[in-house]
């Protein structure tokens, strides 16, 4: 595979608010501004792939730099919530990337765009194009799945402690669902009845947070307040069962770790999935029946080509993520590749070899569906 040089060009997607309260922290409450990069190769083109996490923190990942090291034009976009998803509403989101493509397309030129969806950014790629005819937003021309998980409120609810009882004091636990109590009975291997319970504790858990919620925004409509927010937070948020039998949902990842590292220690430490969450944010991004972000329900209303990539050492996006997307999406023409030994980030030294087979998966497939880089 050739090498090419490419320029990293930073830029800003700046448009009106209009949603009558401040979205993030800092700026001009009048303005959103999406934070840009452009991996611009020598060779021009008339496709760019374009991505976009809810949070962002993803510009400089192996695969964005080799993608573009490939020869491909590369678009990563942060939204209006960068580094932060305590206030995030994904229908915001979605308004946010389709700023970025009608820029990529007005502005840059760009007639294609491919959206290149990894890991969060995979749901919010699948719920954009279902939303973009619906919101009058320009659609994509071809999707691609990378190391993708099914939705942001399914996976923290894969994710969620199903031991905590009281979320006002989550030192209240059932000891026969804490994974991380050494005296619990049920340890790995998993019985297949201790996993039965053990999922549908994480469902009921949601469930109670979402009621609290509900409640909560009532009480504050019910005062006159129907226009505030309350915050609060979620403990106990890193608790998969996957993370410590490699039977569940088996893969080439290592037991007893996950993506932020040790899982026990992350279950409650700042940096966990959901930790500082807002009322409305909630609902938006995290509640199990009332989050829209969800990629297996949204992929059924796909249709353009889609290519779907799994990661087969992968902590954080298992297989059973990656064909439940495949099989949902509803277009004929989708494929799916799982790459042995490929880790979520390709990050490492020996991840070279698998970054660079999904790198010439990719390639291949935007060639034969004429991405390939004409001129523009």
């Amino acid at each position: 595979m050739s090498r090419h040089n490419y320029e990293r060009v930073p830029y800003l997607v700046a448009f009106q608010n209009t949603s009558g309260v401040r979205d993030v922290y800092g700026g001009v409450a009048e303005l959103v501004v999406l934070e840009c990069y452009l991996l611009q190769p020598e060779t021009p083109s008339d496709t760019v792939l374009v991505l976009m996490h809810p949070i962002g923190g993803g510009a400089y990942l192996p695969m964005v730099n080799a993608l573009a090291r490939a020869g491909h034009h590369v678009i990563y976009a942060g939204s209006r919530y960068r580094g932060t998803d305590s206030n995030l509403i994904m229908e915001k989101v979605v308004e946010d990337l389709g700023e970025v493509i009608t820029d990529a397309k007005n502005r840059l030129g760009y007639s294609k765009v491919v959206l290149a969806g990894w890991s969060g950014g995979g749901s919010l790629s699948l719920y954009y194009q279902q939303q973009a005819p619906v919101l009058d937003l320009p659609p994509a021309d071809g999707i691609m799945l990378l190391a993708a998980h099914i939705s942001r409120h399914g996976t923290l609810t894969e994710w969620l402690d199903a031991s905590i009882l009281d979320e006002s004091d989550p030192g209240k636990r059932d000891s026969e669902l804490d994974l991380y109590n050494p005296d619990n009975p049920n340890q790995p291997p998993y019985t297949p009845e201790f996993l039965d319970r053990y999922r549908q504790a994480q469902i009921d858990r949601n469930r109670r947070i979402t009621r609290w919620v509900r409640d909560k925004l009532a009480a504050l409509e019910a005062q006159g307040r129907a226009d505030e927010e309350f915050c609060f937070v979620v403990h106990g948020t890193m608790a998969d069962p996957r993370w410590l039998d490699p039977a569940v949902d088996p893969n080439d990842r290592e037991p007893g770790s996950c993506y932020l590292g040790d899982p026990r220690i992350v279950n409650n430490s700042p940096i966990g999935l959901a930790r500082f969450c807002s009322l409305r944010s909630w609902l938006s991004q995290w509640s199990y029946d009332d989050a829209r972000g969800d990629g297996v329900v949204c992929g059924r209303d796909i249709t353009v080509p889609t290519l779907v990539i799994g990661n087969l050492a992968d902590d954080a996006c298992t297989p059973s993520h990656t064909r439940r997307l495949f099989e949902a999406i509803g277009h004929p023409d989708k494929e799916m590749h799982e790459i042995a030994g490929a880790n979520h980030y390709y990050a490492g030294t020996e991840q070279r070899e698998t970054l660079k087979q999904a790198v010439g998966v990719i390639t291949d497939w935007l060639g034969r569906h004429g991405f390939s880089g004409a001129a523009k």
